[in-house]
């Protein structure tokens, strides 16, 4: 049994390594751009739905993977505002400098596309540590924060500026891993 991943996030990949999920990837080439919706939660589930849709689209019969193609995305929701990556340093700071101390949202939408579609997006609550104005620019300055949604890498050195989590852990990294074990199990 594989899974085909229409994702190009590395830290996706690593979550379903270290779950010994077996899989392959397969970058769907969407323009996020594109896709706009008001609402976060949506808007990732249309993402999701659409990176999942364009790979699948591409396959040959015989290429189907038995549990099906997967494309997620991810968006910070902060003060009414969508957060996706940093578009530079300066937009990164800028980001920092609100969420210092404060808390947001992670939402991330999964899409499976197997025998049926299995769409959902998981929340996260994000309580991120209060920093100074040096802190923001030295964790900004590794370049981490401008590969990911929200800014942040819980993963990596942004595992020091996130205080709490309410919710699912992977989730945050970029893939609920118990939202998709029980879709492999076929539990809902």
């Amino acid at each position: 049994m594989t899974l085909l991943l229409a994702s190009a996030s590395p830290a996706r990949r690593r979550l379903l390594e270290l779950a010994a999920i077996p899989h392959r990837v397969q970058v769907s080439g969407v323009d996020e751009e594109a896709i706009t919706d008001p609402s976060p939660a949506r808007l990732v589930q249309k993402l999701a739905q659409a990176k999942a849709a364009a790979v699948a689209e591409r396959l040959a019969a015989d290429e189907k993977p038995a549990w099906g193609v997967l494309g997620c995305d991810s968006v910070l929701e902060f003060a009414g505002d969508i957060f996706g990556k940093p578009a530079d340093a300066a937009e990164a700071i800028a980001r920092w400098q609100q969420m210092a101390g404060r808390s947001g949202f992670l939402h991330t939408g999964h899409c499976l596309l197997g025998s049926q579609q299995q769409l959902a997006t998981v929340t996260t609550t994000v309580h991120f540590s209060a920093l100074t104005q040096s802190e923001i620019e030295d964790y900004v300055a590794t370049g981490e924060p401008l590969q990911c949604a929200g800014g942040f890498a819980l993963e990596g050195r942004g595992g020091m500026v996130v205080e709490k989590l309410e919710g699912c852990y992977s989730n945050v990294i970029g893939l609920s891993l118990p939202l998709l074990r029980r879709w492999l199990l076929g539990v809902q």
